[in-house]
């Protein structure tokens, strides 16, 4: 339930259209529900401003479909990450509105228009094509949780040029999330070039001493650039929120 849609609630039983005992039912499952596999928390948008999110690899289908059926009786907007196209596409049938984001690997369910919560705009950079679908992952979250988001690929300091022709569009956002897998250096190139808060993901791409992704993962964290700060491997999903809390007006 969203702070609007409670709102709506309670201004319904002061005037009167909605009976009290309605209005209790109604909040009977807040804060959570149990669907049988999950505590599903529907108070989480009240607390937080954005929705629990379904981590879907791993579950089950049916247990997708049951988290993703109490959110959505609820109210709710649906994102699940992790999940694949075989598995997308078996939820699909369950709800027929539900969009698969291939380059991302995520689900969305969208019950009604995101609400716009950014002050401005926030950028995903991506190192090399590998890095695409965590870069997708962020952006896919960054646009669900109500922002306006842009994404600049394939830019990374093998060849700087690149980058350095989109400096207007680096100036220009309010939270800059910067993907990179190898050695992980793009995220401190980016930092030394713009007075933005640097969200730094490193993704698992590289050869063997990569050490699937701890060598980005260990370049970031010792970033010589100030005002960057690091996520866990791979997690574009986090980054995004993290970057949706900055970018709140």
């Amino acid at each position: 339930m969203t702070p609007d849609q409670l709102k709506l609630l309670l201004d319904s039983v002061k005037e009167g259209t909605v009976p009290v005992e309605q209005a209790i039912e109604r909040l009977r499952q807040l804060p959570f529900q149990d669907v049988g596999c999950a505590q599903v928390d529907h108070h989480r948008e009240l607390r937080q401003g954005m929705p629990e999110v379904i981590f879907g690899e791993g579950k089950k289908d049916e247990q997708i479909i049951a988290i993703m059926g109490a959110m959505a009786e609820n109210g709710s907007n649906v994102l699940v990450t992790r999940i694949d196209a075989d598995k997308a596409q078996r939820i699909q049938r369950t709800f027929f509105g539900a969009l698969y984001h291939a380059n991302a690997r995520c689900l969305t369910l969208e019950q009604r228009p995101a609400e716009a919560k950014g002050r401005g705009t926030i950028l995903v950079v991506s190192a090399g094509t590998s890095d695409l679908p965590v870069a997708a992952e962020a952006l896919v979250t960054a646009r669900f949780l109500g922002n306006e988001a842009e994404h600049i690929y394939d830019v990374g300091v093998a060849g700087i040029h690149r980058l350095l022709a989109r400096h207007e569009e680096l100036t220009a956002a309010s939270v800059i999330i910067v993907v990179a897998g190898m050695e992980g250096a793009l995220p401190t190139v980016v930092g030394g070039l713009v007075d933005k808060p640097v969200i730094a993901v490193p993704t698992s791409i590289g050869y063997g001493a990569a050490f699937g992704g701890i060598a980005a993962l260990l370049g970031m964290l010792n970033s010589c650039a100030a005002g960057v700060t690091v996520v866990n491997i791979d997690n574009g999903f986090g980054a995004a929120c993290a970057a949706s809390l900055i970018n709140r007006a």
